[in-house]
């Protein structure tokens, strides 16, 4: 039986899953100087591996794509048990 089939009665509960590109510090009065359209630049790379999590508990890894103008995250591994 796979892990869908086991879930079937509440596989459609939507849940979070978080996926944590970068992380940056910045000074209280460069954040109220944000913007729509600010671009804040990270340190993190496409092709650089990540953490997929949901509902906060690792569940697999991931790697940083580019897809046209926007960043996007394969998965290459993931845990199902």
């Amino acid at each position: 039986m796979t892990a869908l089939e086991q879930i079937s009665g509440v596989s459609e509960v939507p849940v979070e899953l978080e996926v944590e590109l970068d992380r940056k510090t910045l000074a209280l009065r460069d954040i109220l100087e944000l913007a729509p359209g600010s671009v804040l630049r990270m340190t993190r790379s496409a092709g650089e591996n990540i953490d997929i999590r949901v509902g906060g508990a690792l569940v697999g890894f991931g790697e940083i794509v580019i897809l046209e103008e926007s960043m996007g995250v394969r998965i290459t591994d993931f845990h199902q048990e």
